[in-house]
């Protein structure tokens, strides 16, 4: 990669930036070495871009090499559509079973969703296991954990479209979900509500729609003590407790995000989620009673979930009070 242009004084204090990292570097090792902690060398790797860093977070994964294809396919893509192709060219890479290879792709497109900074794509991912629905065929099953959230939604929902792509690489099946499997996320998500956040709660007519469509299976591990009390011992789902990472996938993940994935599923032609269409037509479908004098109402969310103690600086819409401005502008760099 090329270096950027600077003046002589702020290369000068980037190499000395880099020297005395070196040298802590240098201390820290040795300290290691005297054998008093539990590793020998320092956990921290150094790495200078995005690419390097996706490379050294998952270097367990065997993906030698991924760092410069990123490079290369960063340089005409964002790093939405960057997370797609590179999941897709690693699904065709030798592994030791299909398991491991849609694994390994997954994980490599979460990596570059997170910018190779979040623990996400190592503990928010638990496991991927190829299974079989009632009529033989397989699919992919995406165990995720509670560090998932620190994904986002956008990380989220697009780790089951990167499963989908990586899977119709592979030639496994789509997901065939049971009644039952659609009927617990209906009593689970609003019960996962109840001890955990949620930025969204979908309704159990949008939790049908997206469980039953979706072409991955969204399992996950449980995160928490209360247990579901219908649809317990499903022969799929290995827990009947609450299963947090799943939870957020589905609702903050493919319920709130679901403009994200239909842009890339527009962009890159993926057939089988004709589903978000219809999603997005509901959701955006209004009352037929609205009209233009209807005003905005003032939304309450922030003031009902706000910890006692805290300063309230400004009611919902209130006459005088501020408004947040989220982007980028001129002013904000």
């Amino acid at each position: 990669m090329g270096s950027p242009v600077v003046s002589e004084e702020v290369r000068s204090y980037f190499q000395g930036l880099a020297s005395q990292v070196e040298a802590t570097y240098a201390v820290a090792r040795a300290a290691r070495a005297r054998g008093f902690d539990p590793e020998l060398d320092v956990e921290i790797p150094l790495t200078d871009d995005l690419a390097s860093r996706v490379e050294r977070l998952l270097e367990h994964y065997e993906v030698e090499g991924v760092a410069r294809r990123i490079r290369e396919l960063a340089k005409v893509h964002d790093r939405e559509e960057l997370a797609i192709l590179v999941a897709k060219e690693m699904a065709v890479r030798p592994a030791a079973s299909k398991e491991k290879a849609v694994e390994r792709a997954v994980r490599v497109g979460l990596a570059i969703l997170t910018e190779g900074i979040l623990v996400a794509p190592l503990e928010g991912l638990a496991t991927v296991k190829i299974k079989r629905n009632r009529d033989g065929s397989s699919y992919v099953d995406l165990s995720y954990a509670g560090p998932i959230r620190s994904a986002g939604g956008t990380g989220q929902a697009l780790s089951v479209l990167i499963a989908d792509v990586v899977r119709r690489e592979l030639g496994i099946g789509r997901y065939q979900p049971a009644r039952e499997e659609v009927e617990r996320f209906k009593e689970e998500i609003p019960l996962y509500k109840q001890v955990q956040h949620l930025q969204y709660t979908p309704s159990d007519e949008e939790i049908s729609l997206i469980v039953s469509n979706c072409p991955v299976a969204i399992n996950g591990e449980g995160t928490e003590d209360a247990e579901i009390s219908g649809f317990r011992d499903l022969p799929r789902i290995e827990t009947n407790r609450i299963r947090g990472g799943a939870c957020l996938v589905i609702a903050d993940g493919m319920c709130l995000k679901a403009p994200k994935i239909q842009k890339h599923v527009r962009k890159l032609r993926i057939d089988g989620w004709e589903f978000i269409d219809a999603y997005m037509e509901k959701k955006n479908a209004g009352p037929d009673d609205l009209t233009e004098d209807s005003g905005v109402e003032p939304s309450e969310v922030f003031i009902q979930n706000i910890v006692a103690g805290r300063p309230v600086l400004c009611h919902p819409s209130r006459a005088g009070g501020l408004r947040l401005r989220y982007g980028r502008t001129r002013a904000t760099g």
